[in-house]
């Protein structure tokens, strides 16, 4: 039964992943502009030639169907910009690197955000929570540029305890970890909260305590267990988010990542650059999606794989 609902996950995630795809590579062809319109205009025959080496001076629809036998083949084509590299080596330079750097602030935001939330949840009105709600609410409004800028003042100025920027070994990923985990931490700790308070005045919690069981008991096996349920469904888009790269701490740490070429390479009009990475971005998002179904029958049994289920 597993087996059949993940096939049947993969399955759907295909027809999303083709859907995403002919969407955006036709968005790409109807913004104003081409990717080699520049400031001092090209001869006209060298402009014609370039076209006709990228087939760009075929019909939108050609420009399509070709792309598609392309990318059946496992190739996104060459990069417009970055002469000689092609965006499967653009994206294998680069993704790992993001990968890495969203895997850690996954669990960060996942380790800082449940310890305030819990705490929260459990002593509600008193001062933990209201430093949890203070800060949690503080870090959802405040940029990420600014907690990066922030942390470098403090932890590479001032205290010099670590490196400013830059990409290598274990010391240069603390400060850019935490400021990519800082938002979804803080959204997670507002989100176990409310989730863990709506659960708490629900029936089957009185019954638990009514049967004598420990408070920490309560707590553990039947108020964060299913308080759990709504913060797992956020979990795909968060995970997909961090991994796939942010642009913003990328740039401020100088971090050779997949989201700084991203955000370039939709400036620079590189089309098969932004298609490769959106492609990437929406399988890592359906992956994650399909990951936190799974979860959701390890938090709460009476979801089954069935037609009455998920």
């Amino acid at each position: 039964m597993i087996l059949k609902f993940i096939l049947s996950r993969l399955f759907t995630g295909i027809f999303v992943i083709i859907a995403v795809v002919t969407i955006t590579f036709f968005l790409l062809r109807a913004l104003p502009g081409g990717p080699f319109d520049t400031e001092k205009k090209l001869p006209p025959e060298i402009q014609k030639n370039i076209e006709a080496k990228y087939n760009l001076n075929e019909p939108v629809w050609k420009q399509y169907i070709l792309y598609i036998k392309g990318l059946a083949s496992g190739d996104f084509g060459p990069s417009y910009k970055y002469i000689d590299r092609s965006v499967n080596d653009i994206i294998k330079e680069t993704l790992p690197v993001s990968a890495e750097l969203g895997v850690i602030a996954l669990f960060v935001s996942i380790a800082i955000g449940s310890v305030f939330g819990i705490l929260s949840a459990t002593k509600p009105s008193g001062f933990l929570d209201f430093l949890s709600v203070s800060v949690s609410t503080a870090l959802v409004s405040v940029p990420s540029f600014v907690v990066g800028a922030v942390l470098i003042y403090v932890f590479a100025v001032k205290l010099r305890w670590l490196p400013a920027a830059l990409w290598d070994g274990p010391a240069y990923i603390v400060l850019p970890a935490l400021t990519l985990a800082a938002g979804p931490a803080a959204y997670l700790a507002r989100l176990i909260r409310a989730s863990m308070l709506e659960t708490s005045g629900a029936l089957f919690v009185r019954t638990a305590r009514a049967k004598g069981l420990s408070e920490f008991a309560v707590t553990t096996k039947h108020i964060l267990r299913n308080a759990l349920i709504p913060v797992v469904t956020v979990m795909g888009p968060i995970t997909a988010f961090l991994i796939t790269g942010s642009f913003v701490v990328e740039h401020i740490f100088a971090i050779p990542g997949i989201g700084r070429f991203f955000v370039l390479a939709v400036s620079n009009r590189d089309y098969p650059l932004v298609m490769g990475i959106t492609i990437v971005y929406t399988i890592v998002l359906v992956l994650a999606n399909l990951l936190v179904d799974l979860c959701y029958v390890l938090l709460d049994p009476r979801i089954k794989f069935d037609k009455g289920g998920i």
